[in-house]
């Protein structure tokens, strides 16, 4: 039987701004996503019944259909009947190394992993636009996460336009295990709190979601000012999360008083803070120095990168 290996990097916000209503329910955002060094091992492989198993080293994560890997298989299956049929079933191994409901989007880079691997695990021959827009309709992350790199995300995060990609800034990351922050109620919150400033027409939300690309933060990236970039950082979400979940804040006020960080701020709905450092060095100096002012055996915390690339096959057999 054949099999993948693959990587599925996380992800962090860069910047997050909430436009206004969209007729299908969701927001209309302008975000920028960036990909980073912390990621899973998703083993993808072919068994000889025509069924999907999901198995996980995590206990949080589920391995049935709510599992977001396991649907990304299953729409594979309902998308392409023959292949299922000729190839038979699949066996999907998750080694899990970002946390769990974080805000790093872990289960929508482990659906895109999937996604990846059995298009070609059943040699399907898929482009990369049409392996985003299966995932699109998995989840909002699911597309940038096929990708990866730097991008500008618009409409409700599926519209992607590249931008140059960035490697050279080094990101800690800072999490309670136990601490999970809904995203459904961190939009309908902000909805309540802040609606009466969204744009109502659908030519002005044009407009503002267009606007990110000439916006400073783009301007930074373009330049790769980490500096820049780092004072540009911008999450709308920050409004109704920060003041709901004090542990949060602390984080981020923590971070913000450490020497070397160049700025911080909490990921997608969170509850995953991040601050930006030049170097390993001063990173690792920041997670120490973290760990010393909030010595609480809940908190995680990580040293990476950012990085250039999305989903990437490592092995096949």
């Amino acid at each position: 039987m054949r099999s993948y290996t693959l990587i599925a990097p996380a992800k962090i916000n860069l910047y997050l701004e909430i436009i206004g209503d969209r007729p299908d329910g969701y927001h209309e955002l302008a975000m920028i996503l960036q990909s980073i060094d912390l990621a899973d091992k998703i083993d993808v492989r072919s068994i000889s019944v025509d069924t999907i198993r999901v198995h996980c080293n995590h206990p949080q994560v589920p391995t049935d259909k709510s599992n977001l890997a396991y649907r990304a298989a299953e729409l594979m299956a309902t998308q392409f009947p023959e292949a299922f049929s000729k190839y038979g079933g699949v066996e999907i191994t998750i080694n899990k190394h970002i946390p769990v409901a974080a805000g790093l989007a872990g289960g929508s880079t482990d659906a895109a992993a999937v996604l990846v691997g059995i298009d070609l695990l059943w040699k399907l021959g898929l482009t990369q636009s049409e392996l985003e827009e299966l995932g699109a309709t998995l989840g909002s992350d699911v597309p940038f996460c096929v990708a990866g790199g730097t991008a500008i995300a618009t409409g409700r995060g599926e519209q992607l336009s590249p931008l140059p990609v960035l490697d050279h800034i080094y990101v800690v990351l800072a999490k309670y295990r136990s601490l999970e922050v809904s995203t459904a109620w961190a939009y309908k919150t902000y909805r309540q709190q802040f609606s009466n400033s969204y744009i109502r027409d659908t030519e002005s939300l044009t407009a503002r979601a267009n606007a990110v690309h000439s916006g400073e933060i783009v301007k930074a990236i373009l330049d790769k000012n980490s500096t820049k970039i780092a004072q540009k950082l911008h999450n709308d979400l920050e409004h109704v999360v920060l003041p709901a979940y004090l542990q949060v804040l602390q984080l981020r006020e923590v971070f913000g008083t450490q020497e070397g960080v160049l700025g911080t701020m909490m990921s997608g709905s969170g509850p995953t803070v991040f601050a930006l450092v030049e170097s390993e060095q001063q990173a690792q100096a920041v997670k120490l120095n973290l760990r010393k002012a909030i010595p609480d055996e809940d908190l995680e915390l990580f040293v990476t990168r950012m990085t250039t690339h999305g989903i990437q096959v490592t092995s096949s057999v």
